[in-house]
């Protein structure tokens, strides 16, 4: 195989390689982003803690209010502290809920990459089984037409003999036949490595032999009116999706950075145990122990003027998101019209082909018995031969066409 072709197949497999990787590294983003949903939601918890110290106190002094007549007060010199606080956030302007819907579109998000390059490996895997079947079929194609020549070689040798053909004629066909050897060896080295890389791309076991299916270029290819095609692609795009998504996360930004200027309420219950008491005098060794519930209410005024800007980003964001959505509309809209023209001119091409073959092959059949019965030439002969050999490759690889295309469609709607 020459050394550009080789180096393109390279090229094409390193690309299918990183693809593959990067399944896998979206499929580890789908379970990160379900463990932040599951954090986020954990928000709604209450908030326990407790603490627990124990200190040194030195003694004491007390004074008169002019700092005169100074006393010594002995002190206990161990110290204690325990507390246990319970927190329950009730009314937190929208803040929690927010950050759990944030969290579900991230997960959303994350999921829509998955599934979006799954779809990019199913369309490069279906693209590498298609060229594989291709160059079966030109396999097949090359050895029908190599028979053909070994054929003509021997009649035209039986006519030497007779006196009735020139060596020359033998040799030219020869010639033929090495040139659909070559053809023949560069299919098969093709096909070899193709077949290698969709093994280890697929983790198979060493030495598989994939065989596409052969009843595929039977199957009917279903086709829808472009319209269809569009309003399929609207609703099972995953870049679109995406993009929607991005959208209503950015919303949720702004519900956030709004929940900022808005008053936190939650409910509290603490359970202290101090010692020794120290508002006495003298002090009193001894553990005091008091509880309370009750109601917080906390409000940040600095948010008041911190927060203007961080709020006018959210909005420009959000105008932002709904502005790239609106352009990955456009393009899906552009990229299914094209891909649909090139799926009718497909057909097209096929139906152009077989009647290109038709006709090849009544031309063959026609310079074949005029050759036999001495009506024609052999440089005649020659060029129908290369002419239903072009027009046999031509509506094989026509045809494949349309089921890359047909699955083109497909993937450019997301239903690959």
């Amino acid at each position: 195989m020459p050394s550009n072709v080789r180096w393109a197949w390279k090229k094409c497999f390193a690309w299918l390689t990183r693809t593959v990787r990067a399944y896998r590294l979206y499929k580890t983003g789908k379970e990160a982003a379900d463990e932040a949903l599951k954090a986020a939601k954990a928000q709604r918890l209450p908030d326990i803690t407790a603490s627990v110290s124990a200190s040194y106190l030195g003694d004491g002094r007390l004074w008169d209010r002019d700092f005169g007549q100074g006393v010594r007060i002995d002190m206990p010199h161990f110290g204690n502290n325990l507390v246990i606080e319970a927190r329950q956030v009730v009314y937190a302007g929208g803040a929690i809920s927010s950050g759990i819907e944030l969290a579900e579109l991230g997960r959303e998000l994350a999921e829509l990459d998955w599934q979006k390059n799954r779809q990019e490996v199913r369309f490069l895997l279906a693209g590498y089984y298609l060229e594989l079947y291709k160059l079966d079929n030109q396999k097949k194609v090359v050895q029908h037409n190599l028979q053909l020549t070994e054929r003509v070689i021997d009649n035209v040798r039986a006519r030497h003999e007779q006196g009735t053909a020139l060596k020359n004629d033998i040799t030219r066909y020869e010639l033929q036949r090495e040139t659909l050897k070559l053809q023949l060896a560069r299919i098969t080295d093709a096909r070899q490595i193709v077949n290698h890389q969709l093994v280890t791309t697929l983790h198979l076991p060493a030495g598989t032999d994939i065989c596409p299916d052969t009843t595929l270029l039977d199957k009917e290819v279903q086709t829808l009116a472009e319209e269809d095609w569009q309003k399929l692609a609207t609703q099972t795009h995953l870049g679109l999706r995406q993009s929607a998504a991005e959208v209503q996360a950015g919303r949720q930004k702004v519900k956030q950075e709004r929940a900022n200027r808005l008053p936190q309420v939650a409910l509290v219950a603490a359970e202290h145990v101090d010692g020794p008491i120290t508002i006495e005098v003298p002090v009193l060794d001894n553990n005091f122990h008091y509880w309370y519930v009750g109601v917080g209410v906390s409000y940040n005024f600095s948010a008041l003027f911190k927060n203007n800007r961080k709020l006018k980003q959210a909005r420009l964001n959000v105008r932002r998101a709904e502005e790239l959505h609106e352009l990955a509309q456009e393009q899906v809209e552009n990229a299914v019209q094209a891909g649909y023209v090139d799926f009718l001119t497909s057909f097209t091409d096929w139906h152009t082909q077989e009647k290109s073959m038709a006709l090849a092959n009544e031309n063959y059949s026609v310079v074949s018995n005029r050759y036999a019965n001495e009506m024609a030439l052999l440089t005649d002969m020659l060029d129908a031969s290369n002419m239903k050999l072009s027009a046999d490759l031509g509506l094989v690889n026509a045809r494949i066409d349309v089921i890359y295309h047909y699955y083109k469609m497909k993937y450019l709607t997301h239903t690959l």
